[in-house]
């Protein structure tokens, strides 16, 4: 491979230090072992300092750092400083989320609309207001123009969600008034990222298949008609078509993530970085980061790599103790990737059941009896059933666990025919809303920039001059 004049030169100069450019992979190797041996922290210290791992309480129960009330997510109670496992509950508002998919069920609606005004505005909207909200996401769906051009076909992204992070960030570059915090400007930032997000997830994964993968790419315009789930659906499929089954069930998924407390990693960020007082295109790129991680949003791939695992390796899904042995394995770290966790098993809050994931499990089932791959959909079952125990049985601590919104959403989303990278940008699409009433209540009811403490725990060392070392 050719190399520049600036590398020639620089090699001659340290070429006893690094003699060609394939050895730099080595020497970044032999820092990274520095900077390993370097940051060791004795886990004792975190008990004598009464430090809170991950804002996490010894009970397991999150560190209090504010106060919300856009949601709320119940899983257990305290009484006499014990945690008491209670049925789960997901509150938009103060409403069970299983009550708005009810309702859009009922009058044979999407609901992931209503939920979206419900968090930004606090109130459930009348249907004049709900189709005023409506019409307003559909007529700024569309990218800026040259948007798609400039900063999604020129500069791909084999990761959706790093692209849609920097479409965040871009559309920075096209507001005409991006630096302006009063609540009137930044509602009108976050409306158009609610409706764009979908617009931007899309276009990337095109662009990515395009690029990366040598697929045809299609450029749909969205309908100003259609509903966030239905544009979703006629976006990244080549003939824009999709059933009304198909786009109310992503709906209701839509639904489930759009907002989960203030707590979870993603709109925790959106406190900290709103705190700082900066942009909005700053704030939700920063949350988008955070989704991205494989503890959070990025959790329903590992369950399907995990269901790949399990399906090659369990002759018979049906026999009960050969699907207990193999997640015995996983547990005892002697399969899959060796980290000894059962993929879409336990949550920080949801004891008894995740509520997500029971809505979830009942619309799979009547989804896989039509696509007729009800045999693994009953392997799902098994493991929601048995992996509970599995876990006990490694850690004996009694702690509940109960199957989380992942062990399901990623099943969905296949038998939707969702390409794998598009699971967590989907999430994202749906929690935009939430992050945006999250900005929102930061900025009229914050107020101060987050500052939380690390103790130092490195000692006071005398400088050691150059030629000394």
């Amino acid at each position: 491979m050719a190399i520049s004049e600036m590398e020639q030169q620089y090699l001659e100069q340290f070429g006893d230090k690094i003699s060609t450019k394939q050895n730099e992979k080595a020497v970044v190797a032999k820092l990274a072992e520095i900077a390993k041996d370097n940051d060791p922290i004795d886990p004792s210290l975190y008990t004598k300092y009464d430090v809170k791992r991950g804002l996490r309480n010894a009970n397991g129960t999150g560190v209090l750092v504010g106060l919300t009330r856009i949601g709320d997510v119940v899983g257990y109670e305290i009484k006499d400083d014990k945690k008491i496992a209670v049925p789960g509950k997901l509150l938009y508002r103060g409403y069970n989320v299983a009550d708005l998919i009810s309702d859009a069920e009922k009058h044979n609606q999407f609901g992931y609309e209503q939920c979206a005004y419900l968090l930004l505005f606090g109130k459930l909207p009348t249907q004049a207001e709900l189709d005023e909200f409506n019409a307003l996401l559909g007529s700024i769906r569309n990218l800026p123009n040259n948007f798609t051009e400039d900063m999604i076909m020129k500069a791909p992204s084999r990761d959706i969600m790093n692209k849609l992070a920097r479409g965040v960030l871009a559309s920075y570059s096209y507001d005409l008034d991006p630096e302006n915090r009063s609540l009137e400007n930044v509602l009108r930032q976050c409306l158009e990222l609610i409706s764009r997000f979908g617009t931007l997830v899309a276009y990337a994964y095109q662009a990515k298949r395009r690029f990366y993968d040598g697929k045809s790419m299609y450029i749909h315009n969205p309908d100003p008609a259609l509903s966030t789930a239905e544009n979703l659906l006629r976006l990244i499929r080549s003939d824009k078509t999709y059933t009304p089954e198909e786009a109310k069930l992503l709906d209701i998924a839509l639904i489930l993530h759009a907002e989960h407390g203030g707590g979870n990693n993603s709109s925790l960020t959106i406190h900290v970085v709103s705190s700082a007082d900066t942009d909005t295109y700053s704030a939700v790129g920063a949350a988008v980061g955070s989704l991205k991680g494989r503890r959070h949003g990025g959790a329903n791939i590992r369950v399907m790599e995990m269901m790949d695992d399990i399906k090659a390796n369990v002759k018979d899904w049906s026999n009960e103790k050969e699907v207990t042995e193999y997640l015995r394995k996983i547990s005892n770290k002697e399969a899959f990737d060796h980290s000894g966790l059962i993929y879409g098993m336990g949550h920080a809050v949801y004891t008894i059941n995740d509520p997500r994931a029971t809505i979830l499990r009942d619309h799979a089932e009547s989804l896989a009896k039509e696509k007729g791959l009800l045999e693994e959909f009953n392997l799902y079952k098994s493991i929601e059933r048995i992996a509970p125990q599995i876990v006990y049985e490694a850690h004996g601590d009694g702690k509940k666990i109960c199957a989380n919104v992942d062990l399901y959403s990623g099943f969905i989303y296949t038998m939707l025919n969702i390409p794998r990278e598009l699971f967590t940008p989907m999430f994202a699409v749906s929690r935009i809303a939430g992050w945006s009433a999250h900005r929102i209540e930061e900025i009229v009811a914050g107020g101060r920039i987050y500052r939380p403490a690390y103790k130092n725990v490195g000692e006071e060392r005398d400088f050691i001059p150059l030629e000394k070392r």
